[in-house]
């Protein structure tokens, strides 16, 4: 049996039917999403935690905590990026889409990539 817990960064409520946010530092609410051998288990919210500029460990640490495997995100500094590394989860980049569940359905079906340090953003931007 294969678990994972995906988190996105989300706008508003966020949830299976919201939109993924731009930028992952300045969401709303992460959704999570429970992955129980390939389908989806559960959806969960979390509110972000607010934090000023440089304080990119506190969502990674927020996440952590949260025992998230993945992280699917539109935009991310490379400071965040280590981070996350760091803690062991994986950044998934996904730019095109921003309805959360077909997000979550090309990740079930392998269709995203893991996040290159080319594509990484200059922070606090987008």
């Amino acid at each position: 049996m294969s678990k994972m817990r995906i988190a996105i960064p989300s706008e508003g409520e966020g949830g299976l039917e919201g939109l993924r946010a731009g930028h992952f530092g300045h969401c709303d609410v992460f959704t999570f999403v429970d992955l129980m051998d390939g389908k989806i288990a559960k959806v969960t919210t979390i509110q972000n935690v607010s934090h000023v500029q440089g304080g990119c460990m506190v969502p990674v640490n927020l996440l952590a905590s949260h025992n998230v495997d993945a992280l699917i995100v539109g935009g991310i500094g490379m400071r965040p990026l280590m981070g996350f590394r760091q803690v062991g989860i994986d950044v998934y980049h996904e730019a095109e889409r921003h309805e959360i569940k077909p997000v979550v359905e090309d990740m079930i079906a392998g269709k995203l990539l893991m996040i290159s340090d080319d594509q990484v953003c200059g922070g606090g931007g987008k």
